[in-house]
């Protein structure tokens, strides 16, 4: 018998959102995504593209005008929703709370009881960064201190799906880091994040696949590789002591970086072999090669460029 298919952790078909009627506007049109167990998933686009409205409708805070969700291969109500953890973009906590009653409260309202919630904290808080903080109020607490119990209080039930909008805002570099640690610890175990974020850098440096929104509508989905790959070209890192690389490789090669003796660059799928045999008979260690691949903030904005184009013309030709 074939292996069947994992159910996906997360499927939305054809969400559509409308507001105000017939006169009104589509903030989210035909998307649709799915989101394997275990990854980590990046849901990105500009500001307005419905991003955080198709997370919302998701999660049954805001009401589609159509479309189907899905989690974990059950239909998206009240029941499969306690299994998934939340940060909002904006989240809002009292300030006259400590963290620990914060955790206390979300714990309880996902149904766990008081004391597990307390067996729960001291690990939680340490795990993003709040060690020591259980006692301190809210108020008290920085931005970024406020982001991290955040992340804590999506996590406190344990959940096996985590839908995080903007996780990194307000963030140091450091926090960052610890955020992103923090994802590629939960895929590790398991559990999957449904990531939106304008940090490119943070998406390419997580995500196993991405889905691009653009004007309500998907523009670009698939496994993160198979985007930024740039087709028909290698890039090669080879080291040597001449100042300068064989003339036959410099005419084609292109994308040149040099550091302190190592080379790299690009060149055609077709000549790989050839400038190997070049750069090899004249002494070169070759390092690496792999396949030529754009930065994710290199591909999303030349898809914007690209859209944006192509509605220029499109508003010329009326």
């Amino acid at each position: 018998m074939a292996d069947m298919k994992p159910v996906p952790a997360i499927r939305i078909e054809r969400a559509e959102k409308r507001y105000g009627g017939a006169a009104g506007f589509t903030a989210v049109s035909d998307v649709s995504l799915t989101v394997s167990p275990g990854s980590i998933h990046g849901l990105l686009g500009p500001n307005g593209a419905g991003k955080t409205t198709t997370l919302k409708m998701l999660l049954g805070l805001v009401r589609p005008s159509g479309g189907d969700f899905e989690i974990l291969g059950e239909p998206a109500g009240p029941a499969v929703r306690a299994r998934v953890g939340f940060l909002p973009e904006q989240p809002y906590f009292s300030p006259l709370l400590t963290a620990g009653e914060l955790l206390m409260l979300h714990g309880r309202l996902s149904g766990m009881s008081a004391s597990d919630v307390s067996a729960r904290t001291s690990t939680l808080l340490a795990r993003v960064g709040l060690e020591g903080r259980e006692d301190t109020r809210l108020a008290k607490y920085s931005r970024g201190m406020l982001q991290r119990i955040g992340i804590a209080q999506a996590l406190v039930a344990a959940p096996e799906v985590v839908v995080l909008d903007e996780p990194a805002s307000g963030l140091d570099p450091v926090g960052q880091r610890d955020v992103r640690d923090l994802m590629m610890g939960l895929a590790e175990d398991g559990t999957t994040v449904l990531l939106s974020s304008h940090q490119l850098s943070e998406v390419e440096a997580v995500c196993d696949e991405v889905t691009i929104l653009n004007h309500g509508k998907v523009a670009a989905e698939g496994a993160i590789d198979d985007l930024l790959n740039v087709a028909g070209r290698t890039s090669v890192r080879a080291r040597g002591t001449a100042t300068t690389l064989p003339a036959d490789v410099q005419s084609l090669m292109e994308d040149v970086a040099v550091s302190g003796g190592v080379w790299v660059f690009s060149v055609p799928d077709s000549a790989v072999r050839a400038v190997v045999d070049i750069l090899d008979d004249n002494g070169w260690a070759i390092e690496a090669i792999l396949p030529k691949r754009q930065s994710l903030e290199e591909y999303f904005g030349r898809m914007l460029d690209e859209s944006r184009t192509v509605a220029e013309e499109q508003a010329v030709s009326r």
